[in-house]
């Protein structure tokens, strides 16, 4: 993990092709911005996960399953 010390005005780059700019600093809350392509997700940690779970419970819904022939023994 990096750990950085930014001012706000200052900003990250990740790769080629995302910026996070700090905007704001208030007491314990720091505002950012993050510009990245349309393709890569940025998301509050939070939604993150309910986008996650969301995802895992399609997925393991029996309803939604095909019914697959259980071979005889």
């Amino acid at each position: 993990m990096l750990i950085l010390t930014r001012k706000a005005g200052q900003n990250l780059v990740i790769g080629d092709s995302i910026t996070v700019k700090i905007l704001e600093i208030k007491g314990d809350a720091v505002k950012i911005g993050i510009a990245a392509p349309k393709e890569v997700a940025v998301n509050r940690e939070e939604v993150y996960e309910a986008i996650r779970q969301a995802n895992r419970a399609a997925a393991l819904s029996h309803d939604e399953l095909p019914r697959l022939p259980v071979p005889k023994k």
